[in-house]
């Protein structure tokens, strides 16, 4: 029964979207007019900028992505895609060195890593050495305890 109670608001909401698009439709769409569509405004060029005037960093940007040679090269306007663009390209070769240096420091690690089990310094081994320790400040503090008492007497 409950199963029964849960599906039926749904249902509503079904019957309620069936409803509301069948009250939406025409019932004679095929003998309709098309409707004309809205005239396009012109765009004016007038209170359109050619660009804009690119910060340092976009100058920068312009330089690294190869756009240019110097500075003095540049524009003093600069369309909006051009500096899109180069930023694209220097975000694509961020991420190539960024890729590098990650390869680079798997491979240095790797390295390091073979490098650490030849000495034998394998971390199952620095983890003996350090339980074998603690069990030991472990005995002392036992038998510290242990001693106090005596002492006392």
């Amino acid at each position: 029964m409950n199963f029964v109670r849960s599906r039926l608001p749904v249902r509503t909401i079904f019957g309620q979207r069936y409803r509301q698009a069948t009250e939406s439709w025409s019932h004679r769409g095929m003998c309709n007019k098309p409707q004309p569509a809205p005239p396009a405004q012109a765009a004016h060029d007038g209170f359109r900028m050619p660009g804009s005037r690119p910060s340092d960093l976009d100058k920068k940007m312009l330089i690294w992505s190869g756009r240019f040679k110097t500075r003095d090269q540049i524009p003093e306007f600069v369309s909006h895609e051009m500096i899109d663009a180069a930023r694209t390209k220097v975000r694509v070769k961020a991420c190539y060195l960024m890729m590098a240096a990650t390869i680079g420091a798997c491979v240095v690690m790797a390295i390091l890593g073979k490098r650490a089990a030849g000495r034998n310094e394998t971390l199952m081994v620095i983890n003996m050495e350090k339980k074998a320790k603690w069990k030991e400040e472990y005995n002392k503090d036992v038998e510290a305890a242990i001693a106090l008492p005596e002492k006392a007497q």
